[in-house]
């Protein structure tokens, strides 16, 4: 009988993972504790290779029907206008999907929940409480409508995301840090391209940085969203404010009044778990590590998690290959957030807030002379569209 595993966690990492571990030949039960899938705005631009990795799946065919397709971004600094501006084109030869994809993250999910129907189980509704590994299996406690339960299996996978009751199970430590600004994220229909903004572009300011992208909502026109630092002296309301927003928006567009549907605001945070897997228990996507969100690293990271556990598990289980690979998959994962998706997160956001005017000189005399060199500017691009994180996790071995 093909192995059960069960996700906690319903979504697009741990729906990645159940549609991929389907896939493998496991019996899958996904739980999440909503009772339905989250409507999250905060995600939404998918790099080159996690295309790369869902089309075997048949998610990315569906995805670039409604996505916006971003081959070309900026660098801009607020004052100075365009620093550079970076062609996905020059990546061609190394993935078939040389552009980013804009594509809310709840639609994604829907899409991948679409296609596990009749492959896997997917509970709403159902709160994980523990998780537990008893040497020769695992199980599940959770609680639904009021009752409490428990789902014997045989692997449970955490994508419960930054809360983790499943990363809490395996003792992990969640280390890093919490950045002392909150980002607010603002949404309008008014047309920023029309202004000469690519659909997605980051605007240097050492008092009030923004990064911008094109979604594409209900269809055209589609909405800019836009993320702005909250100064630590603003309260919640006082940036949700009408004139607050009408203000930051101002700042990049001009003196106009815009529409604004959507706006919401959240803490950011830069951690890593000490541990992501302990026996038959495993961590993936936020639960394992978390971001601040100035290059889409988070949520295209937490999918090549899916992918490479999902590839790994199956060897185990199908027994094509040895235990050792889950550990494989920690080490391999874990390396490439540390080493890239953390640092260079960090850079970003450091490298919009620079406040010395001879260091942003430098830096920017520097990225012109890069994106003016296509060899040089290819470089550039292996390492900002994730190919080259992907590239270093598979270059670790056991």
């Amino acid at each position: 009988m093909a192995d059960h595993v069960a996700i906690a966690g319903a979504g697009p990492v741990g729906l990645t993972l159940a549609l991929a571990l389907a896939r493998e030949g496991a019996r899958v039960t996904v739980l999440e504790r909503e009772p339905e899938l989250r409507q999250d705005l905060r995600a939404g631009s998918f790099h080159p290779p996690t295309l790369d990795m869902l089309a075997p799946l048949g998610i990315t065919a569906r995805m670039l029907e409604s996505g916006i397709r971003i081959p070309r971004w900026q660098i801009r600094d607020r004052r100075q206008g365009l620093i550079a501006e970076w062609d996905l084109e020059l990546l061609a030869d190394v993935t078939h999907h040389p552009f980013r994809l804009h594509l809310e993250q709840h639609r994604v999910s829907g899409m991948l929940l679409d296609a596990l129907h009749g492959t896997a189980t997917v509970l709403f509704g159902h709160r994980v409480l523990k998780a537990a590994d008893d040497g020769n299996g695992a199980r599940l406690e959770y609680r639904h409508a009021g009752q409490g339960g428990v789902l014997e299996c045989d692997w449970v996978i955490g994508a419960d995301g930054a809360r983790s009751v499943v990363r809490r199970g395996l003792g992990a430590q969640f280390k890093g840090f919490t950045w002392p600004e909150r980002f607010v994220v603002i949404s309008t229909p008014f047309d920023f391209g029309a202004l000469g903004f690519t659909g997605n572009a980051y605007i240097a300011d050492p008092d009030e940085w923004c990064a911008i992208f094109k979604v594409p909502h209900e269809g055209p026109p589609g909405l800019w969203r836009i993320a702005f630092p909250v100064f630590e002296h603003e309260s919640d309301a006082e940036a949700l404010s009408a004139d607050r927003v009408q203000h930051r928006l101002r700042g990049i567009g001009g003196e106009r009044s815009y529409p604004v549907p959507y706006r919401s605001i959240y803490r950011v945070h830069q951690r890593v778990a000490s541990t992501w897997r302990r026996g038959r228990i495993l961590i993936a996507g936020d639960a394992a590590h978390l971001n601040n969100p100035l290059g889409g690293f988070g949520l295209n990271g937490g999918i090549h998690d899916a992918i490479n556990l999902a590839e790994k598990l199956g060897r185990v289980m199908r027994g094509a290959g040895p235990d050792a690979l889950l550990d494989l998959y920690e080490k391999q994962r874990r390396s490439a957030n540390i080493e890239f998706i953390q640092e260079q997160s960090i850079r970003n956001k450091q490298l919009l807030e620079e406040r010395d005017p001879g260091e942003k000189a430098k830096r920017w005399e520097e990225l012109r002379r890069v994106a003016a060199s296509p060899e040089l500017a290819r470089v550039f691009l292996l390492r900002s569209s994730m190919i080259q994180s992907v590239q270093r996790a598979a270059e670790i071995t056991l």
